[in-house]
Order: structure tokens, then sequence, then C-alpha cells
């Protein structure tokens, strides 16, 4: 379940609270009863290192690359041969 952050406008009370995503958000500060309002900060996720583009995972011939070749080769040679020319003269 996420924490958010919570700041009261009357008393500046800073505090934490573990709440679901279907959880309403607070409105009244336990200190003092004024309204809070949620803090939004940076958030704690960054995409760093290989991995993140959808190339990066693949080895140096992409899996797809060596599949689309090999169909292609299997359909050369499962084709049937062209009929040959006749070459009798009338």
């Amino acid at each position: 379940m996420p924490t958010y952050a919570y700041a009261c406008t009357s008393c500046d009370h800073r505090f934490d609270a573990v709440q679901s995503f279907t959880d309403d958000a607070l409105t009244l500060c336990p200190e003092c009863g004024g309204a809070l309002r949620k803090q939004y900060g940076s958030i704690g996720v960054t995409f760093n290192g290989s991995g993140f583009y959808r190339t990066d995972s693949r080895g140096s011939s992409g899996t797809a690359k060596k599949d689309s070749a090999s169909s292609k080769a299997d359909s050369s040679t499962s084709a049937a041969p062209a009929p040959a020319k006749s070459t009798a003269s009338s």
C-alpha cells in the first residue's frame, strides 16, 4: 500500500499516512483539526541500465530476425519448381 504525505494548512503539522488506493484522502489534521492538503514529491523509481529499451534485452542477433529468416528459407525450398519451357520447333 502506498504512503501519502500530508500537511496541515493551519498549524503546518506534517505526517505520512499509509492508505489503500481506494481509501479517501484525509481532510482533518490530527493535531488541530485544520484542513489537510496532500504533499506531492518526486517519485522513487528510476530506470537505469540495460533492459530499459525493447532492443536492450536481445542478443547481438535478435530472435525475431532469426525466426523470419528461417521461415523465408523454408518457404523458398517448399515452393514448386517452375515448369520448363518447351524448345521444340514447329
